[in-house]
């Protein structure tokens, strides 16, 4: 019986991906502050939630593209099915754990702010979650995995931030799920182009594997032009989130290696820079509305 060591379930956990579960809210709570409504603890478990929910995604992905050998040839960081270092049962088990504590706090989310019908938000996020890559047709396999990335981790992450502490939304909280959620689907783009060889032959028709190489890289640095750019649509009423433009140099190189990369392994490390780039947009996001209010 194999039993993966605590080092190898923290990687198969993929903490990488982590920013993107911390960026929409840390943006959501920042668009409640800016309504005049943050509430730390409720930010607090909406990250909990986020975070809970991230690592069990990823968990419940190493399960079903282990059983099913989707990972036997990957290229990439450890998977724990598909290495044989923890069985598929162990996996499984700790991807529901981790979605069962994601209800439990997402449950006191909702009686703290008294948003009953968001529990059937999060009913959907965690059916989501298991069914990217679970069941007998896992939406992931079929190109629907960028969809889902971008409502789940964008839209619903940060305005349901933002609503359980403001109990409305705003146009910089529009803006900052709209762009999160791209630079989130940025993520899996550039991941599932890393995997276009393997995947199409398994059958896994991801978006990238069905725009081809060439479109899927172009895809990649589309999204994140579309999710700077897309602040100056409030910069009239809230000029300080211009400051979000001040990433651009740092989307440069992430975007100029996918352009180019012939290695499909060169590719890794732009899964955690793009992360970065969607935790460091919330953070300049969240300096442009504090700016924005001492003004």
């Amino acid at each position: 019986m194999s039993v993966a060591t605590t080092a190898q379930w923290v990687e198969g956990a993929r903490l990488r991906t982590l920013p993107m579960a911390m960026a929409p809210v840390i943006a959501g709570s920042a668009a409640a502050a800016g309504l005049g409504a943050f509430h730390p603890v409720r930010a607090l478990l909406a990250l909990v939630v986020a975070l809970l929910l991230q690592i069990g995604v990823n968990y419940a992905n190493d399960y079903s593209d282990g059983i099913r050998g989707t990972d036997d040839a990957r290229v990439g960081p450890l998977r724990l099915v598909g290495s044989g270092a923890a069985t598929p049962g162990a996996v499984k088990r700790a991807a529901f754990g981790c979605f069962g504590a994601a209800m439990v706090a997402g449950l006191l989310l909702v009686v703290l702010s008294g948003t009953w019908w968001l529990l059937l938000v999060g009913a959907a996020s965690v059916v989501a979650a298991w069914y990217y890559t679970g069941g007998s047709r896992p939406y992931g396999y079929h190109g629907l995995g960028e969809v889902f990335v971008f409502v789940f981790f964008g839209l619903v992450a940060t305005l349901g931030t933002t609503y359980t502490q403001a109990l409305t939304v705003s146009g910089p909280a529009i803006v900052a799920a709209v762009a999160t959620g791209l630079i989130a689907t940025a993520l899996l783009m550039v991941n599932n182009i890393r995997d276009i060889p393997t995947d199409s032959a398994v059958g896994k028709r991801t978006l990238a594997v069905r725009l081809g190489d060439r479109a899927a890289r172009g895809t990649y640095v589309g999204m994140l032009a579309v999710a700077l750019l897309l602040v100056v649509v409030v910069v009239p009423a809230h000029p300080w989130l211009l400051v979000v433009l001040l990433l651009a140099p740092v989307c440069v190189p992430p975007c100029r290696r996918v352009l180019t990369a012939t290695d499909r392994a060169a590719l890794i490390p732009v899964l955690r820079q793009t992360g970065i780039i969607n935790l460091a947009y919330s953070l300049l996001f969240t300096l442009g509305i504090v700016l924005d209010l001492a003004g």
